[in-house]
């Protein structure tokens, strides 16, 4: 079976992908991964990321990501180091040199191509193999078609990831420099300020008070940002053009997204391993769970040639809300703590690893002093929820969307 490779921008995500089914999480260090705006690991949280996954054995994938300067590699490879020693499961490396200075100074750290690599061919593949890569993280440009193409002049030892879901880059598998043109924040070393999901018009040299937008919704203008990743209907086809592992996007994003994406790529491929018919039935479904929480209109990216449509992606909408955090049960009732307003009276969805369960919200009770109230508002509230099932500590709740378009 293809493994479920999910991200985790700090300890709390890390847990989310862990609980909801992923075999494997990447995450990366205060320095020299792609998401320095991400909460991120230090070292101790990083040595608790590493025995909470290999205590359940599923794996950690260091993002060592960046394109790194001469004077910064000795400090790169300290790191490396110390990485290693602590266990993580490999390093991702997107920078020739860096790959080269690791893969000599500290030779015991397994490595991953990044796909800010862009390998897009078998001779860029082979050489990656040739220098001691045990897995490259495919170029998001390619076909499926290319991509089994390449699997089949590549040694089998060395694995095939691929992007299955999320945000997908303008630029050339997340080569872009209109952040450090724009921003002055720099998209290869980890601060990207996505300027292409920015608003913007055109302007005729002539007539420059009179800025034309270019398709305009009541958000904005959106002619560079790309729709999001979704292949949650073609995982028969990754599987058999040789892609070994699927990894969702989204470092940035929060627990709640991390689990809800987790989970429905989880049951779909644990159906999947069933028989395709199986998971052909549940498909319906899984993608209706992929819209209740916040994301972009999506396509299948290049897979099957140019996407289509290419740009043009506005911002975030969900069918469902995130209302609060189940912390487990007390006398009886679900313990909850409150993220987004909701009353009694709404039907309210719990998020468990294993599909969601509904409920109505008959009575709400505060959990410091048994006060009934008619609904909640204020985040971080905990709160009495009466449920005839058990709740569990980690799931999430979710209700009516009262705001159906969310600001990006």
């Amino acid at each position: 079976m293809m493994e479920l490779l999910s991200p985790a921008g700090g300890m709390e995500q890390l847990r989310a992908a862990a609980r909801f089914g992923a075999d494997a999480v990447y995450g990366g260090l205060k320095k020299f991964g792609l998401r320095a705006a991400a909460g991120n690991f230090d070292w101790d949280e990083l040595q608790t990321a590493l025995d909470l996954l290999h205590g359940q054995g599923k794996k950690f994938y260091l993002t060592l990501n960046i394109l790194p300067y001469d004077d910064e590699l000795d400090e790169l490879g300290q790191s490396a180091r110390r990485a290693a020693q602590m266990g993580v499961d490999a390093a991702i490396v997107s920078d020739l040199g860096a790959f080269a200075y690791l893969r000599r100074e500290v030779p015991e750290l397994v490595l991953h191509v990044s796909t800010q690599a862009n390998v897009m061919n078998a001779e860029a593949a082979n050489l990656f193999d040739q220098l001691g890569a045990e897995r490259i993280v495919l170029s998001r440009e390619l076909s499926l078609a290319r991509i089994a193409c390449l699997r089949e002049r590549l040694d089998s030892r060395v694995e095939l990831e691929a992007f299955v879901h999320g945000a997908m880059c303008m630029a050339h598998s997340g080569r872009c420099m209109m952040s450090d043109y724009l921003a002055g924040r720099g998209g290869n070393r980890g601060a990207c300020a996505q300027p292409c999901r920015w608003q913007y018009t055109v302007t005729e040299l002539k007539r420059p008070d009179e800025p034309m937008p270019v398709l305009e919704d009541e958000r904005g203008t959106y002619i560079f940002s790309a729709y999001d990743l979704n292949m949650l209907s073609h995982l028969p086809e990754m599987r058999d053009a040789g892609i070994a592992s699927l990894k969702i996007e989204g470092r940035m994003k929060t627990a709640y997204y991390v689990a809800s994406v987790t989970q429905a790529y989880r049951r779909a491929l644990d159906l999947l391993a069933q028989g395709e018919a199986a998971y052909r039935a549940a498909l319906p479904e899984l993608q209706d769970e992929l819209l209740k929480v916040s994301h972009r209109s999506s396509n299948t990216g290049f897979y099957f040639g140019t996407p289509q449509p290419a740009s043009g992606a506005e911002g975030f909408s969900q069918t469902r809300e995130f209302v609060g955090r189940v912390l487990g049960m007390r006398d009886g009732c679900m313990l909850a703590e409150v993220k987004n307003r909701f009353h009694v009276g709404d039907m309210i969805e719990t998020l468990t690893p294993a599909g969601a369960k509904p409920f109505t919200v008959t009575e709400i009770r505060s959990a410091a002093d048994g006060t009934r109230l008619d609904f909640v508002s204020v985040a971080g509230q905990q709160v009495l929820l009466p449920v005839d099932f058990i709740a569990e500590d980690g799931d999430y709740l979710r209700g009516p969307n009262r705001n159906h378009r969310m600001a990006q």
